[in-house]
């Protein structure tokens, strides 16, 4: 806190009705990312980072002099931290899109499970065309970057009894090391991506990794387009070897022609996991928490720091 009126830009016109009010101390003026500042330029200390801002306009963020705090609406910082200026804190909006992400997951890997993409395209064809399905019921899932977003996965899966394995880049009770991801997957039936972007995590999931996941396994990549290796899993996908079920790729949006709009036994959706009609009011209540914290003189919550998120 470094004043005793602190002043916001909040990305959206309603944000302060979707709150419910701001903290005592704070003020608010509205910038949604376009070329058009408020005149609080010199004023302003928290910036909660409208969705979508394109790069080069978030260089605005390095000309604001009083600028200590830049909260984001989203889980994913990756397209934010080239852009944090030194002395000033970034937060990511971590569990505001659980719920939806969780159940973006459970949607696929049930459509996958139980075949309803080859049923759709029979319908279309006007093809009567049954077949027998795994039931998830014991099957493996191998949680890949295990967080908030994997928990509430798991919540959702239990009742279906979906044995649930757990990786993380430090293990802890519960959850292995990033370390023993190799042993593991060969076990899985279905992977599910929840890393972070990281240079660790760029192309992660890479011709090795694919080639240790069982035939038949599922890949479900829930996370970012740039942890997959796009080339490699075509290959397998067109194989028929693995199946993928995909809310992000690389590149994105997937360009007209690309190989990924036909390839077999991918399920594929533009980027709406956490696309709810709710979206922005969760992620603005997380806003909201961070700067009563901020004008309470209290550390951040959700900090990216430098070995990531």
């Amino acid at each position: 806190m470094t004043s005793s009126t602190i002043k916001v830009w909040l990305p959206v016109p309603d944000a302060v009705q979707l709150m419910g009010g701001l903290p005592d101390g704070v003020t608010a003026d509205v910038w949604t990312g376009g070329e058009q500042l408020p005149d609080s330029g010199d004023e302003v200390e928290v910036v909660v980072l409208p969705f979508g801002v394109p790069g080069p306009r978030m260089d605005v963020l390095a000309k604001l002099p009083r600028l200590r705090l830049i909260q984001l609406l989203s889980a994913g910082a990756e397209r934010a931290i080239p852009f944090v200026p030194p002395g000033v804190t970034l937060c990511n909006a971590r569990g505001a899109h659980d719920p939806a992400v969780a159940e973006w997951v459970t949607a696929v890997i049930l459509a996958q499970a139980r075949q309803l993409p080859r049923f759709m395209a029979a319908q279309q064809a006007g093809h009567w065309d049954p077949d027998a399905s795994r039931p998830l019921d014991g099957q493996t899932l191998l949680i890949v970057g295990y967080g908030s977003i994997g928990e509430a996965v798991e919540r959702m899966l239990a009742p279906m009894k979906v044995r649930v394995e757990r990786v993380a880049r430090t293990a802890r009770q519960g959850v292995s090391s990033i370390d023993d991801l190799p042993a593991m997957l060969p076990n899985a039936d279905i992977v599910l991506m929840l890393v972070p972007v990281t240079p660790e995590t760029a192309k992660m999931v890479d011709e090795r990794f694919l080639a240790r996941m069982k035939d038949g396994a599922l890949l479900v990549n829930a996370a970012r387009g740039s942890i997959v290796d796009t080339d490699a899993l075509l290959a397998e996908l067109t194989s028929g070897r693995l199946r993928a079920a995909l809310d992000v790729t690389e590149p994105e949006p997937l360009p007209d022609g690309h190989p990924l709009w036909s390839a077999p036994g991918l399920l594929l959706t533009p980027h709406v996991g956490g696309a709810t009609t709710d979206a922005v009011a969760r992620a603005l209540a997380i806003a909201k928490d961070q700067l009563a914290r901020y004008a309470a003189g209290e550390p951040p919550c959700n900090v990216v720091g430098p070995q990531g998120y």
